[in-house]
């Protein structure tokens, strides 16, 4: 498409990129003829990534660093200015769910998710915005979820920690947009990844399994595809899902019967 000519040439920065909706967005923007930087905690899983890139994996880098522990981060990111000159696109896609109680939670396992989803995001957003100034240009997007939206059962921690990504995120757009740098928020309801396998149970171990929900969710391809499809439209805001997408309307406009719905989901 005579859209999709906007990522020849460009460099996108992914991270969540060894799976699911990360992956996915790997092997679109690698398509359009982007080079992309692919990061997660997981290198052999960002090598098989790569290497699946085929005859175009030399469009992509492997730069693995943990969202856990960002404290090397303004270093991570000169050294790949240093390689690659430039960053056009920053999609903040790693993070962690979590599937335990409020009273269960102990709260350093409520700073671990934040230091995760919302600390480790806007480390990355701070250390590449400067270049993005420099360069008068830039698009940089955060994966937050319908329940950054709302509360949910079992997901306190990260369904704040994705409410905080809203409010930075949209004055990241109000700040610099004079800068020609643009901001979205990522939206996603149910997509079938392994989000839910790697989710954080009240003693900080991993859920282990597919949520019902999950499974009946849209596929990471298709996700990737609604993402590429928001960031040619300039969208603020990216829906991704099917139907569960109008809980977002309810809770807006009839929050008395979000609530008397949400109260009857335990897991999905």
């Amino acid at each position: 498409m005579e859209r999709d000519k906007i990522f020849i040439g460009k460099v996108a920065w992914i991270t969540g990129a060894s799976s699911g909706i990360g992956e996915s967005l790997v092997n679109e923007f690698v398509r359009r003829g982007a080079t992309v930087v692919a990061s997660s905690n997981d290198l052999p899983e960002l090598e098989r990534v790569k290497a699946a890139c085929a005859d175009k994996s030399h469009m992509v880098l492997c730069v693995p660093f943990d969202l856990a522990d960002t404290s090397g981060i303004d270093k991570i990111v000169e050294q790949q200015i240093n390689k690659i000159g430039r960053i056009d696109f920053l999609l903040n896609i790693g993070g962690i769910s979590q599937r335990a109680r409020i009273d269960e939670t102990p709260l350093w396992l409520d700073r671990k998710i934040f230091e995760i989803n919302y600390f480790g995001t806007i480390a990355l957003t701070k250390a590449v915005l400067p270049y993005m100034i420099r360069q008068q240009s830039g698009h940089i997007l955060a994966t937050s979820s319908i329940s950054g939206r709302f509360g949910f059962p079992l997901r306190s921690a990260y369904s704040a920690s994705k409410q905080a990504l809203h409010g930075f995120f949209e004055t990241l757009y109000l700040e610099n947009k004079r800068f020609n740098i643009r901001s979205s928020v990522i939206i996603p309801g149910r997509v079938r990844t392994s989000i839910s396998f790697h989710a954080l149970n009240a003693e900080g171990k991993e859920h282990g399994k597919l949520d019902d929900g999950l499974a009946k969710g849209i596929l990471p391809g298709k996700a990737a595809e609604i993402i590429i499809k928001g960031i040619v439209r300039n969208k603020r805001e990216i829906l991704v899902g099917k139907s569960e997408l109008f809980l977002l309307h309810i809770r807006r406009y009839l929050p008395w019967l979000f609530f008397r719905i949400a109260d009857k989901i335990k897991s999905t």
